[in-house]
């Protein structure tokens, strides 16, 4: 991705003009198009009336896009509110869990998912965490020893909330597959960072919302459930979209869309369309060539930063474009907040995002700066020099 492209980008993105954003995993900046999208189909809704303008190519669009990006066919992809929403529902879908059974979770899991995990274990379940190796990842040879009957689930977030960390999903995908075993993956941070492949990585279950590095809007996520795993997932909730009318009663439908409700933003919904379209044409190979290089000279140039700790796990030479630190005697919300009236927008993660890992490592919160390929070594310059003024106040 050469500089001229990165620039018409960042041209045809609002945002870049009036802010350096640095928040790209809490959300990232919509380009004009997907805005227009949004807005055309709100001016339809108008103009016709919200069913009239409800045009089904709309939602098949956007899953058509969202299963190329994810090489999967269409009819096992839905949409979802949220991320967590996804995983919440395709997880209870799972039940009823019964005494003693296992849920097996990497160190780094996102905490909305723990909190679901929280009801199994009040049922009987088991919540154990696999070890890390050495870099900070989790073990793959840590997992292989812990598998037995009593396992239910391998459930992994592959690009963790807080740090740079890529924890290696293929290749617990093979353990999973090699026991029979349901995987399931929370790629919010790694969809629109990393090139997302559901059957190298051989997971039953895949989310990620479309508000982070895809550039989608709010409100909008997207679900894989591999075929033949579908009929194990009882939904808790349906209605005549997710169980139509078959002429004698009411029946589940045979796709992941028996996890959608017949009420949706279809303008949302458009502007999800656009985003996935837009990252397909970029490639995402060439996206996280960008990243890794924007966020591994930032790492570099961060050490320089007096008072400055990074909090890096994983291999230094593979890392994402997530950089977890904190800069002494700033409070990481504080430290936001006064990047923030400097035009600077950044991250701020408490013990609540990942608890199981903050614990572990000791940190109460963490300030997280979050790359994009749409960021340039001019925003990195003005970012650190901020960074260097702030760090002055407080030493």
């Amino acid at each position: 991705m050469n500089l001229g492209e990165v620039e018409r980008l960042r041209a045809a993105t609002p945002g870049c003009a009036s802010v350096i954003h640095f928040n790209h995993a809490g959300a990232s900046l919509p380009s004009q198009a997907t805005l227009d999208a949004i807005i055309e189909q709100l001016r339809l809704e108008a103009l016709c009336g919200p069913m009239e303008a409800a045009d089904q190519s709309v939602q098949a669009r956007a899953r058509s896009a969202a299963a190329l990006l994810l090489n999967a066919n269409t009819e096992n992809i839905a949409f979802a509110s949220s991320g967590s929403a996804a995983w919440g529902m395709a997880f209870n879908a799972l039940g009823p869990w019964q005494d003693g059974e296992r849920i097996l979770v990497g160190r780094h899991e996102w905490g909305g998912n723990l909190a679901c995990i929280a009801r199994a274990v009040s049922a009987g379940a088991r919540l154990e965490v696999i070890p890390c190796d050495e870099t900070g990842a989790v073990s793959v040879s840590a997992l292989q020893q812990m598998i037995d009957p009593k396992v239910k689930l391998i459930a992994l977030t592959w690009l963790p909330a807080n740090g740079g960390l890529i924890n290696p999903a293929e290749a617990i995908g093979a353990v999973a597959r090699q026991h029979g075993i349901p995987y399931f993956i929370d790629a919010g941070q790694a969809l629109g960072q990393l090139p997302c492949d559901v059957q190298a990585l051989n997971c039953d279950v895949l989310k990620g919302a479309g508000r982070k590095f895809l550039r989608g809007p709010r409100g909008t996520a997207l679900m894989y459930i591999k075929p033949g795993f579908l009929e194990r997932l009882v939904p808790g909730h349906l209605d005549v979209l997710s169980a139509p009318w078959n002429g004698e009663g009411f029946s589940v439908r045979d796709d992941a869309r028996r996890f959608e409700t017949s009420e949706v933003s279809v303008a949302l919904l458009a502007g999800l369309a656009n985003a996935l379209e837009e990252f397909n044409h970029l490639g995402a190979t060439r996206i996280r060539q960008r990243i890794e290089g924007l966020s591994g000279q930032l790492r570099e140039r961060l050490e320089s930063v007096s008072g400055l700790t990074l909090h890096n796990l994983g291999p230094a030479n593979q890392q994402s474009g997530l950089v977890a630190f904190t800069l002494k005697g700033w409070d990481s919300v504080e430290l936001k907040q006064r990047l923030a009236q400097r035009g600077i927008n950044i991250g701020a993660n408490g013990v609540a995002y990942t608890p199981l890992d903050m614990q572990a490592r000791g940190l109460d919160s963490i300030a997280r700066i979050a790359v994009s390929y749409l960021n340039t070594e001019e925003e990195m310059d003005v970012l650190l020099n901020a960074l260097n003024e702030l760090s002055l106040i407080k030493d």
